[in-house]
């Protein structure tokens, strides 16, 4: 009886709907950075939500990953772990990652997805045509 109950649970929970921005946006897209705080960021950088809960991209420098539970419209980003590369830009990629682990808030329109903070921080992505 208790294998019985455990594959119910089990079942139930596989059929439960992705509540994540990975459930929103789907998992096969690339998100580039359009603008931070309000700026236009003038090289690449992208954002994957390659499966549920699971972030990764490329910064300036660096590739990079973290997990990301929280059901929409909320975003919690934390702990991101990345390569260790230095570049030129790493004081921009360090203010990008500053700006993604702020992030609350998440909204997707179409093809750009829009992440606030409660200070207001805001990074704006557009969806790259699929390859």
């Amino acid at each position: 009886m208790k294998y019985f109950a455990l594959i119910i649970a089990l079942a139930l929970s596989a059929c439960q709907k992705d509540e994540t921005i990975s459930g929103q946006t789907g998992t096969d897209g690339t998100w580039l950075l359009q603008r931070l705080e309000g700026k236009p960021v003038g090289v690449e950088i992208t954002l994957e939500f390659p499966q549920k809960g699971r972030v990764i991209g490329k910064a300036p420098c660096n590739q990079y990953f973290a997990d990301q539970v929280a059901p929409l419209p909320w975003i919690n980003i934390e702990t991101i772990g990345a390569t260790r590369r230095a570049c030129p830009q790493l004081k921009l990629e360090q203010q990008y990652f500053q700006a993604l682990t702020q992030a609350t808030l998440a909204e997707v329109q179409g093809d750009v997805l829009i992440m606030e903070s409660e200070g207001g921080v805001v990074l704006e992505y557009k969806r790259l045509p699929a390859s």
